[in-house]
């Protein structure tokens, strides 16, 4: 079997619903961003997925991903790992995209990196190492982790620039998952958010 990695973005929190960058501000999750991950969990245990048996799981070891883990039943299984922390987005942090946009009309993240944080070849990087663990052994993988960290991850499975991230959008508590179709990375299912529609 060819490994998969399957994604899943932590619940809502505060600065999501706001569309505040948070990088490493260790915001929680609100009541909503918690039923998220109890419904993620309730669709990863039910078929045709059945508790993904056999699956290595890791998580951001950020509050708002570890909990969502924790509450979609993954937390006994999963090691945290920082390499899943989201970008480290330096001066702007807490700002939303408007409020940086005023200053600099062009910026676009994932071309121009951040003043003070983490760059893009930083970032690309580490999306590397983790596309590298996840295809190192005959096993799928599942982690919980962030909005940009992810789409990140989506590009570079795909053998794609960084940059193609900006084109590859994920909700909070989506489920997401990368493969492989005749014998190339592929996406299998992106930004799924049908377990929200209860």
């Amino acid at each position: 079997m060819a490994p998969r990695i399957l994604l899943a973005r932590h619940g809502q929190t505060q600065w999501s619903v706001r569309g505040n960058h948070t990088g490493r501000t260790d915001i929680p999750l609100l009541d909503s961003g918690r039923a998220g991950a109890k419904l993620l969990g309730e669709r990863l245990h039910r078929a045709p997925w059945a508790g993904l048996p056999g699956v290595e799981v890791r998580t951001s070891p950020l509050v708002r991903a570890a909990e969502t883990c924790e509450l979609a039943g993954f937390g006994e299984r999963a090691e945290r790992w920082d390499a899943l922390m989201e970008w480290d987005y330096g001066a702007y942090e807490g700002l939303t995209p408007a409020e940086i946009k005023a200053d600099r009309p062009d910026w676009l993240i994932w071309r121009d990196g951040v003043p003070g944080g983490e760059s893009v070849a930083d970032v690309t990087a580490r999306a590397d190492e983790i596309v590298a663990w996840a295809r190192s052994a005959d096993r799928d993988v599942l982690v919980f982790a962030h909005g940009h960290i992810l789409r990140a991850l989506g590009a570079r499975w795909l053998g794609e620039d960084l940059s193609f991230g900006a084109r590859i959008r994920l909700e909070p508590t989506s489920l997401s998952v990368l493969g492989w179709a005749y014998g190339l990375p592929a996406v299998e299912r992106w930004n799924d958010t049908g377990h929200l529609d209860r």
